[in-house]
């Protein structure tokens, strides 16, 4: 529950501050009657997420338990760990000058005078936020009740307009940058997590080597109870680790971890958002 609501709050309030961005800038500039195109390219972007997700899903459950959806969960796992690291540090990085690419991009549709451009960026920018969910929903979806992935998904992504619509809609003007520090160090426990229930699954298939369990402590701590999702979430906690889980676990989390706070000490990414109000 926990992995699906801080996937979907980051993902859903990342999509609604790149909304906010566009309508502020369009309502700056005098072109209120391009709204449309806006929310016709966000409406969009969210339908085709949405069906690839289910699509995905539903052909999986088709395979479930046979070794062809382990080996998928497997490479599921692996992918969505790497794009979730890649994407924090993207945003870290890139943060500070979406607003202004963004508006270069508007500029450029306004000035062409075509209704598909700003769709297609709109609908571009949201989908991408869309097909990042769907990669990392498929990744815990495998070992999460699908009420409590629901409930989490629903739960993040409520949490996550709430928060765009103070900062769109009251005025507010916000530093993201330790809110996206705080963010994108929660996401690193996740994604080692993430790498570990691959090596996991890998393990299982024969695909990697030193498969013995280091300790056993399910009689204490299940891993599907609450708190054991919690850990497991967070934490990458596992019943029955593994000797390459456990060292690749604790590797993979130093390292990114040590680069992440690095780019922040280094160059702090921060993210303006003004309302439609202040332009």
């Amino acid at each position: 529950m926990l992995g699906s609501f801080l996937i979907f709050f980051r993902e859903a309030l990342e999509a609604s501050m790149i909304c906010s961005i566009m309508l502020a800038y369009l309502k700056q500039v005098g072109r209120r009657d391009r709204f449309k195109d806006v929310w016709l390219g966000v409406v969009a972007a969210i339908i085709v997420a949405f069906l690839c997700g289910v699509v995905i899903f539903s052909t999986l459950r088709q395979y479930d338990g046979s070794k062809l959806q382990s080996e998928f969960e497997g490479i599921t796992y692996f992918i969505a760990c790497f794009v979730l690291t890649y994407m924090s540090f993207w945003m870290k990085r890139q943060g500070r000058s979406m607003k202004k690419e963004l508006q270069a991009k508007m500029d450029q549709a306004l000035f062409r005078g075509s209704m598909l451009a700003i769709v297609l960026i709109a609908f571009i920018t949201v989908g991408r936020e869309g097909l990042e969910t769907v990669v990392f929903m498929l990744a815990i979806a495998f070992h999460t009740q699908p009420m409590w992935l629901a409930i989490g998904a629903f739960v993040g992504t409520l949490c996550g307009l709430a928060l765009s619509y103070v900062i769109y809609v009251l005025g507010k003007k916000v530093n993201l940058s330790s809110f996206f520090t705080i963010m994108g160090t929660l996401l690193m426990f996740l994604a080692s997590g993430l790498l570990a229930d691959g090596i996991e699954a890998f393990q299982q298939l024969g695909w990697l080597p030193l498969s013995q369990p280091l300790w056993h402590s399910g009689a204490f701590l299940r891993e599907d109870s609450t708190l054991g999702d919690i850990l497991h979430s967070f934490f990458g906690y596992a019943e029955n680790p593994t000797l390459l889980q456990v060292g690749l676990y604790l590797v993979f989390l130093l390292a990114s971890l040590t680069f992440y706070w690095r780019a922040n000490g280094s160059k702090r990414s921060t993210i303006m958002v003004k309302s439609a109000q202040e332009g």
